[in-house]
């Protein structure tokens, strides 16, 4: 069992102890390796009280949230514990948002201006640059979070972002452990490398299925090289 090791931000004077702890928490469970270890990560009631600066009653109303949301459960007698998804619950994921990332790959095309590209371009080129990805390979994890995250911000559609927003915590962690098995860091580059092509020459259809193969190639590395997740 892992115990909490993660730092909370300092809480905004402007909202209500109970916003506060739940806006710090959950930006500090989104930064968790929550798959890099082999259990669940426990949190420790008291300890966030004194990371927060505030009394238990916001802390535990800000945890009952968090827990309505499905970020973390209570088990009796145990303790609480921020969820960890399963395999099959992971491929389940991983296949719904390639669908969704797919449209919004599509509307990308549509709406993205030419600054949305390039910051696409940018985000990548250091990585060929360094040829050596394999000692960056968690700064790369970072960045192709922030390169999926791009292209939804990007295709205005806030239903999707919405639904994404949803699955974020989990597929930014099981992209980030990921990287780190199969070689997948080297596939995930060259196939970021074909897809901004395809936005960049807008042709849609081709953005589309792109990006839908490219997350779905995740979900078949999950089944292949991710046998601690059962």
């Amino acid at each position: 069992m892992q115990t909490m090791s993660f730092s909370v931000a300092p809480l905004d004077q402007g909202m209500s102890f109970k916003a506060k702890a739940y806006q710090s928490l959950r930006q500090a469970i989104t930064q968790m390796d929550i798959y890099g270890g082999p259990s669940e990560i426990r949190l420790d009631e008291r300890q966030l009280c004194e990371a927060l600066g505030v009394s238990r009653t916001p802390v535990r109303e800000a945890m009952a949230l968090l827990e309505q949301e499905g970020f973390i459960r209570s088990m009796p007698r145990r303790g609480i514990f921020v969820v960890r998804k399963t395999k099959a619950e992971i491929i389940e994921m991983i296949t719904v948002c390639a669908a969704l990332e797919g449209m919004a790959a599509r509307l990308f095309v549509e709406r993205a201006d030419e600054r949305g590209m390039a910051d696409l371009h940018e985000a990548f080129d250091r990585f060929a640059e360094d040829g050596e990805l394999a000692d960056h390979v968690l700064e790369y994890s970072d960045a192709n979070v922030a390169f999926h995250q791009s292209i939804i911000q990007a295709s205005g559609c806030t239903l999707i972002a919405d639904l994404t927003d949803r699955f974020f915590i989990h597929m930014r962690a099981i992209r980030r452990v990921t990287m780190r098995r199969g070689g997948r860091a080297e596939t995930s580059i060259v196939e970021h490398r074909d897809i901004i092509d395809a936005l960049t020459r807008r042709d849609a259809d081709l953005a589309e299925r792109r990006v839908r193969e490219h997350t779905l190639g995740l979900a078949r590395h999950v089944e292949q090289h991710c046998d601690f997740l059962d």
